[in-house]
């Protein structure tokens, strides 16, 4: 017994088995967490290695190299990158997708052990660092103070960060820029020397002195008592009485010779908050956890912490990452319940019964909520990626069912009850309708093997698309028979036009025109073949023009959204006050120019505390950092990046800076504007400068180019103290030793901790600051040597002025410079890399010197690549699939050319919208594949079956025409209304999948047309001469059988 009959016989069980379903995917949706993307591991792996003092030249020879050649063994590394810069040294290792990134760490952690021998010994050990999407700040805030500023740090520790980091879900909350308090022990070098003193040993005095030692245990009579030797500092005022000599009789304090200070350490960063001085603070989620929960529930707990703050510490929100998930999930929750309508109103239109569409809409619901159950299985989430799936899926989810139904409809109205309509009418359809969905399966199944950040899009779209389509054809074969037989009636085959139903009096009218319309095109289509065969051709041929003329190609779309970024770069070495006063100065225009900015953060300088962000981060006292939190997209009148090329304008007028970046905003990682990047390698790091120089002057002419920039700086002059080997062996020093000496002078030395209230400060041991502010206080430190012999840094060496890269970028082991174009939104990428080759076609490159272009035209070329593959296996089976179906291999080839078909709707409907060929737009003609073909099979399917029940060719194409108009274009219509939200853009985020939305309109329109006129034509040419050809060499065997019968009978009248 067949699946659909069972159903019509089993009519409570089927209902119970679909509601488990419903229950269960309910199920599954409430406990779904809820994410912006879905949880990615991006294939790569930094090393981090700090040694504190070495410039980046230092770090390239001494770490970097050693660690890159260390590593290039590792197991499916794909390529190697690194960036050396002042007492850093960051190596980053990308592997290829899907590599076990838990066994590579293990295979570095092994690499790097073996490195340690030859490794310099004050570098301190290498970090690993492995970037998880969980990591990405939640929410961010700035927290600004006026009296309560110098303790902020601990203010928030107390009632702020501690009380966050308890709430369920939250990974880490981070401080960036808060003041840190400091006792700093500024000694004056000349009362220094005459005790005979050094700063070292001032620093082991004080160590000695803040001490805390267990003294072990004293039994006294009955009781056992804990013995201590408690020597700690109870306040920074006792270091001014520790006694550091006693000379002579005479006591020396280190009151006599330094200046002691219980403050904050220098300032490195500002940090402000429309222009209040404050600190950031950074929320992170555990991997895996609602990020919409997380925010709500801080924002719960905000207005009591606020109530315990001091009154002038105020908190501003920053960032919110769940209202744009919020926003993006309410703009595809709208575009779902859109194409849901559209759906139900198609479905309406045609079939004009509410009991046929409430059967139809029942399909919807079932199939949609599988997703779910595979999302809750999977451990996924509920993000855009997945949503947008069903709003991609809820257009198909009825196609099976609307066959089925209105076949059925058919039989009934031809007079059968509908119990055997139910069973009859599924039977003639249901293997074609298995058909088309494994067409559909075919498609979307293989976008789960795409590789790359394009993978991590599509492979959620792809499982879910194939579970809805699977879950919608069950429905439409079982579930759908068994709700026909049970509310379709007999007696209402026809509209009285009484009441509501003269609304069906048009719409019934129309329908009928439709049907004599088409019937009269498909008759002057069969009498004029040739020209129904080659016009369409022809129109392939202007569609391939527009795709390789008109339409340029872009990665990804860009998206309005309200935030932006911006990064301002003055002179190099320029202090941290002074770039503050640059801040200010552009403070003042975003103020006075940019109502639409509501919040604007401003860092200036960089955090004193060494981090992986701060390594990866770019920062310097001669950089400030922007982030700016607009209005709404639809309160405003400006776009983000109209906004973001005023901002640019404005930042040109002011000749300090040297140069800028302005960041568009964007839906996390995706949609924020594309660059192109040309990578220089070259070993010469002057030549490849200069070279990197020029370059940058041309493509600034460019049109369509933004800040076009260099990732490495000029060359940096700095101060070295070359030593004299022979002098330093007659003085008995060593390199080290005052190397290490001029350090604790002039940066501090770290002589011990001060504790108070639970919290650790360091005791910082120097210089006074009026003692190191030229080259001669440098050259006049005094190093002692073991036999207490004071020498002079001048006695020993002398301090020159050199030049060196601030930053050295490596690829695969070779230096490279990077020259950095960002598009304007009216340029696509293509167009600008065709330019930038234009430009580089004139630019003769010494033979020790070559390019390559990267960024995301490497990324677009190698997602172009991978689909491109994919689109052929996909036909291929597709092919497969008809082929088997149909056990015919002249068959597939007819439905295929509906293909062909979609390709000039795609290109013209991406012409005419402006719309460039995105990644978006690759994958949604990929998805046509498996759209249009559906309308041929239902065609094929039914012409095949009439010509088995002995209707003659022309009689079966034209029945078989009329017959499946309306299923044609009620599958059409709800696929094609179903993307229109898309394609509309409307909401936050939709520019993502407008192109997509577009592309499938195009394609589906052009293709139902032409699949409607010229598939009938080409079944019968194409089967005509089949059936033609088969019966000639039926004649000639027939012939042949004839002739040697006669034969035969003749020799026998012989013998």
């Amino acid at each position: 017994m067949k699946i659909y009959e069972t159903s019509v016989r089993k009519p409570i069980s089927t209902a119970l088995i679909f509601v488990a379903v419903i229950v269960f995917g309910l199920f599954s949706l409430n406990n779904l967490a809820i994410d912006q993307l879905p949880e990615m591991d991006l294939p790569s792996i930094s090393v981090i290695t700090t040694y504190t003092g070495a410039n980046a030249e230092d770090i390239e020879n001494n770490i970097t190299r050693r660690i890159e050649d260390g590593l290039n063994t590792v197991s499916n590394l794909k390529e190697i990158t690194s960036r050396s810069s002042d007492g850093v040294s960051l190596v980053s290792l990308e592997f290829e997708w899907g590599t076990n990134l838990d066994e590579a760490s293990n295979d570095i952690r092994d690499a790097l052990g073996r490195l340690t021998d030859y490794m310099p010994e004050d570098a301190e050990e290498p970090i690993l660092f492995r970037f998880n999407s969980s990591l990405m700040p939640i929410m961010s805030f700035s927290i600004t103070a006026d009296e309560s500023y110098p303790a902020l740090n601990k203010i928030l520790e107390e009632q702020f960060t501690n009380r966050l980091s308890r709430i369920d879900g939250v990974g880490s909350v981070s401080v960036v820029g808060a003041p840190v308090r400091e006792i700093q022990v500024n000694v004056d070098p000349v009362k220094m020397e005459a005790y005979g003193l050094s700063v070292e040993q001032i620093g082991g005095i004080i160590a000695q002195e803040n001490i805390n030692t267990s003294g072990g245990t004293l039994d006294i009579g009955n009781h056992t008592y804990n013995l201590k030797a408690d020597g700690e500092f109870k306040s920074s005022d006792d270091l001014k009485t520790i006694l550091i000599s006693n000379l002579n009789g005479q006591e020396v304090y280190l009151r006599d010779v330094a200046e002691i200070k219980d403050t904050l350490e220098k300032q490195t960063l500002d940090e402000r908050m429309n222009g209040e001085l404050g600190v950031r603070v950074m929320i992170q989620k555990q991997s895996g956890a609602n990020t919409v929960r997380i925010v709500e529930k801080v924002k719960q707990m905000l207005p009591e912490i606020e109530k315990n703050l001091p009154s002038d510490v105020k908190v501003h929100l920053l960032n919110d990452s769940s209202k744009n998930i919020k926003d993006s999930i309410s703009t595809l929750t709208d575009t779902v319940m859109f194409a849901f309508l559209f759906v139900i109103l198609v479905v309406l239109f045609f079939l004009g019964r509410w009991r046929a569409t409430l059967i139809l809409c029942l399909t919807i619901p079932i199939s949609l909520v599988v997703s779910f159950i595979y999302l809750q299985l999977t451990g996924g989430t509920l993000n855009i990626i997945s949503l947008s799936s069903l709003s991609i899926a809820i257009g198909m989810v009825v196609d099976d069912a609307i066959v089925v139904l209105e076949n059925i409809t058919t039989h009934i109205e031809r007079g059968s009850k509908p119990r055997e309509a139910a069973i009859y009418g599924t039977n003639e359809v249901w293997l074609s309708v298995i058909a088309t969905t494994l067409v559909v399966v075919a498609v979307f199944l293989p976008l789960t093997m795409v590789e790359g950040m394009a993978g991590v899009m599509f492979k959620q779209l792809g499982w879910i698309v194939s579970l809805v389509v699977c879950t919608s054809t069950v429905a439409a074969i079982s579930l759908t028979p068994m709700m026909s037989a049970l509310l379709l009636r007999l007696e209402n085959n026809a509209h009285t036009y009484k009441g509501l139903s003269a609304i069906y009096r048009p719409v019934d009218k129309f329908l009928a025109w439709l049907d004599r319309a088409y019937a009269a095109v498909l008759r002057w289509a069969l009498a004029h073949k040739k020209l129904v065969f080659f016009a369409p051709m022809l129109m392939l041929v202007f569609g391939v023009w527009l795709f390789v003329a008109k339409i340029p190609t872009d990665f990804m779309p860009a998206s309005d959204g309200d935030h932006m970024s911006a990064t301002v770069t003055l002179d190099q070495n320029l202090s941290v006050e002074y770039t503050t006063k640059i801040a200010r100065q552009i403070d003042s225009i975003v103020y006075a120019k940019y109502p639409e900015v509501m919040l604007l953060s401003t860092s200036a300088g960089s955090s004193s505390g060494s981090n992986v962000f701060a390594a990866m981060s770019t920062t310097g006292s001669n950089i400030i950092n922007y982030t700016f939190r607009l209005t709404d997209p639809k309160d405003r009148e400006r776009t983000v990046f109209e906004i973001a090329d005023a901002f640019r304008a404005d930042l040109a007028t002011i000749p300090e800076i040297k140069r800028s970046t302005v960041s568009s905003g964007g839906m996390g990682m995706m949609g924020g504007g594309s660059s192109v990047q040309l990578q220089i390698f070259g070993h010469d790091i002057e030549r490849t400068n200069a070279i990197a120089s020029e370059l940058m002057e041309e493509f600034a002419k460019l049109e369509g180019a933004r800040d076009v920039r260099l990732s490495r700086d000029d060359m940096r002059p700095e101060y070295n103290v070359e030593f004299d080997r022979n002098k330093l062996a007659y003085y008995g020093l060593n390199t080290s030793t005052v190397s290490t000496a001029i350090r604790n002078r002039i940066n501090g030395m770290t002589a011990s901790i001060y504790r108070e209230d639970g919290e650790e400060y360091y005791v910082k041991v120097r210089y006074g600051e009026e003692h190191r502010t030229s080259l001669e206080d440098v050259e006049n430190i005094m190093v002692y040597n073991s036999r207490g012999q004071g020498v002079r840094v001048r006695d020993i060496g002398k301090v020159t002025e050199s030049y060196a890269p601030p930053t050295i970028e490596r690829q695969n082991r070779q230096r490279l410079v990077t020259v950095t174009v960002a598009l304007g939104t009216d340029v696509a990428l293509g167009d600008m890399v065709a330019r930038i080759n234009g430009v580089l076609d004139n630019y003769p490159l010494p033979e020790d010197v070559y390019t390559d272009i990267g960024g995301d035209w490497e990324d677009q070329q190698e997602s172009f690549g991978q689909i491109g593959m994919l689109l052929v296996l996909i036909v291929l089976l597709v092919y497969i699939v008809m082929a088997t179906q149909f056990e015919s291999f002249v068959m597939p080839f007819i439905i295929m050319f509906t293909i062909l078909y979609a390709l000039p709707g795609t290109a013209i409907a991406l012409w005419m919208t402006n719309t460039s060929l995105s990644l978006m737009a690759l994958i949604a003609i990929v998805m046509l594949v498996g759209i249009v073909v559906k309308n041929g099979i239902v065609m094929v399917d039914f012409t095949n079956l009439l010509r088995e029940r002995g209707v003659g060719m022309y009689d079966a194409v034209y029945a078989a025409g009329k017959s499946r108009l309306r299923p044609v274009l009620m599958t059409s219509l709800t696929t094609i209304l179903g993307m229109l939200p898309l394609a509309i853009g409307l909401g936050n985020g939709a520019e993502l999948w407008q192109p997509m939305g577009i592309a499938i309109i195009g394609g589906l329109t052009f293709s139902t047309i032409l699949t409607l006129v010229a598939v009938p034509v080409l079944y019968f040419v194409l089967m005509g001469r089949s059936e033609r050809y088969l019966a000639r060499r039926k004649a000639r065997r027939e012939e042949q059988a004839r002739l040697k019968l006669e034969a035969l009978a003749e020799r026998d009248k012989e013998n």
